[in-house]
């Protein structure tokens, strides 16, 4: 295998560039805020100001997704001066809006070898500009010391230098340099406040991953929700800017340096903390930090009973709230004391219900609902609990129809409603469950709605991508597909939908990149869980469209292999022979396939471009026909 990859990297093009990259500042705040006003905003500055600006540069556009770009530059020295033009330019576009709909941009510059494949660079040269793009200033550029000492002073701006820092990664330590425009409201905007915090933020914090202390790895589940209920309480108050649980997790195992960890995360606060649960007790520590000052403003350890884990959690929140001297407004004391379950036994049950569901595999989601079953007849009135069956049963249903009525599936997203009608994760199972009933305008509305409470609920995301999909409206999903892929960085099943959208889109480059995102993450998720098909027969699709035909046959088999009745997997093999023109077989496992599919895959067989060879043949054409006539209330 690594002579293999060796050999392979021998071949492609390789060379010394200068690679911008750069971000969006509080994306998924401005989204969250006014999703079209911000998509709008953001098409016409690219359109009116920053394109034109590459272009004059004699930049190149190497990818847009979502609120990222990564640029090539034959020359350093044009790659700093645009990217000076461009937040020169910005500041002024932004001239006399609110911070609310202001589009500020983060930038990274590094000039570094790269390796070149289809017009895309890949390598450390590429990784080296993502990490120093995170560590910009809003409105600021921050570059390494090869592009300092290139440009010196060839451009009339400045270099404020930063020292060295373990970038993530990256086997060598980088002196980092940040650029200092010349103007005072250049400068303003690009260097950061006394606190490190957004103006029209007053307060911001990170909650780093608990760490497990327990004796028993299989325990992280438990450490990682106490994490994201701290985060969610958290996110409850208004005047708090909390960083999201996908980013903050991004830090999880890693030694992390409090100071530059903050401000990588652009706040000023950081919360950090373990669990040790043994038996029916549970240890919780706790510190605060002012990563401004470095001072510890907060820390306590709590010696209890299990039972006490939502109170230790309402201590936490309240603690923070009184170090930040934060006055709550009466309904977000009220939100923050309501738990969503009193039961710690339910609680339990449920955050194992979580973690299986997130496979995605018949067998685990049917553990998963068994640990939801459990959380609800402990605690009849655990919404997401609800919520977290009605997902499981959907999902199966999806393949094994005959499985769960919708009866089932409409009456679990409705009790969950009935207990917390503004439950996200609710909104996002009846937009399911309406899906598979064919009253699609319905279920969009549900997603939305899902999307409007929590924009960075995973399930939101992916369920509602999937259902643009369906419809074959592949531009629209692609922004909620990427959402999903940075929420969750375990996430290979919206990369490999990513891939199958550029590629119904006709756009090569971007189909081959997340491609590869799909592969390398499937790869870790077959190297945790070897007993699991979904990351063989997804990353084998992977491999197909990225020409790698021996190697997703080999997935594919070792697949099957795994489960030789998962339907999932029997499809996702014959998209990967139709690909490779293997189209007997592909239709081979479609005539077995097909008569076990739900009426919602009719709408995604016809939409798949990974059938696109075979859809013309009259086997396939029967099939579609069945399933139609078997399925004939659908539009």
């Amino acid at each position: 295998m690594l002579g293999h990859k060796m050999k392979i990297e021998g071949l492609l093009e390789r060379r010394l560039t200068a690679i911008l990259a750069a971000d969006i500042v509080g994306y998924s705040r401005l989204m969250g805020t006014d999703e079209a006003g911000t998509l709008a905003a953001l098409k016409r500055h690219r359109r009116e100001f920053l394109e034109p600006q590459i272009g004059e540069h004699r930049g190149r556009i190497v990818k847009l997704a979502g609120d990222s770009m990564l640029l090539e530059f034959p020359s350093v020295v044009n790659a700093v001066a645009c990217a000076a033009a461009i937040q020169r330019g910005m500041l002024a576009r932004n001239e006399g809006l609110p911070r609310s709909r202001r589009i500020e941009l983060r930038m990274g510059i590094h000039l570094g070898d790269v390796i070149v494949e289809d017009d895309d660079i890949f390598g450390d040269g590429v990784n080296v500009a993502a990490r120093l793009e995170g560590l910009a200033d809003p409105s600021g550029i921050a570059v390494s010391a090869s592009v300092r000492d290139h440009v010196g002073s060839r451009l009339d701006i400045g270099f404020i230098d930063k020292g060295e820092y373990s970038l993530k990664n990256i086997a060598s330590t980088v002196r980092v340099y940040t650029v200092s425009l010349g103007d005072a409201s250049a400068r303003q905007a690009a260097e950061p406040s006394g606190s490190m915090v957004e103006p029209g933020y007053e307060l911001s914090i990170a909650v780093l991953p608990f760490t497990n202390m327990s004796l028993d790895p299989e325990q992280e589940y438990f450490s990682d929700g106490i994490t994201e209920d701290i985060i969610t309480d958290l996110s409850k108050i208004s005047r708090l800017h909390v960083v999201a649980r996908n980013t903050v997790f991004t830090y999880k195992g890693k030694a992390v340096k409090v100071k530059q960890a903050a401000h990588e995360l652009g706040v000023r606060f950081i919360l950090e903390g373990s669990v040790r649960k043994a038996g029916e007790r549970v240890r919780i520590t706790g510190q605060l930090i002012d990563a401004q000052t470095g001072l510890h403003l907060w820390a306590d350890r709590y010696d209890r009973d299990l039972t006490d884990i939502f109170a230790i959690q309402d201590e936490i929140t309240h603690a923070i709230v009184d170090q930040l001297r934060i006055k709550l407004l009466p309904e977000e004391k009220k939100a923050i004391e309501s738990d969503p379950t009193t039961s710690v036994e339910a609680y339990t049950y449920y955050l194992r219900g979580r973690q299986f569901s997130h496979t995605w595999t018949r067998p685990y989601l049917l553990l998963a609902r068994r640990m939801f079953l459990k959380a609800v007849e402990i605690d009849p009135n655990y919404a997401r609990a609800y919520a977290g069956i009605a997902d499981c049963e959907a999902a199966i249903r999806e393949w094994h129809e005959k499985e769960f009525p919708l009866e089932s599936i409409f009456e679990m997203s409705a009790r969950a409603l009935a207990l917390d009608p503004n439950l996200a994760e609710a909104h996002a199972s009846r937009g399911l469950a309406l899906t598979h009933d064919g009253q699609r305008e319905e279920a969009g509305r549900e997603f939305r709605q899902a999307l409007a409470l929590a924009p960075s609920l995973y399930e939101a995301n992916m369920y509602y991508g999937r259902f643009l999909f369906a419809e074959g409206r592949f531009e629209e999903a692609v922004g909620f597909f990427e959402r999903a892929a940075e929420i969750r960085s375990d996430d290979y099943f919206s990369p490999i939908h990513l891939m199958g959208c550029y590629f119904s889109l006709g756009m090569d480059a971007e189909r081959r990149h997340w491609a590869r995102i799909g592969i390398e993450r499937a790869e870790r998720a077959l190297e945790q869980h070897p007993e699991n098909a979904s990351p063989a027969h997804r990353g084998a699709l992977a491999l197909a469209h990225l020409g790698e035909a021996e190697r997703a046959r080999e997935w594919v088999a070792r697949a099957l292999a795994i489960d030789p009745d998962d339907v999932v997997a029997q499809y996702n093999a014959a998209c990967v022979h139709s690909l490779l023109g293997e189209c007997d077989r592909a239709l081979d496992l479609l005539e077995t396939v097909v008569p076990q599919s739900s009426a919602y895959h009719l709408l995604w067989f016809k939409q798949d471009a990974d059938l696109d060879a075979i859809r013309d043949h009259p086997r396939f054409r029967a099939l579609l026909d069945a399933l139609a006539d078997e399925h004939s209330q659908v539009g």
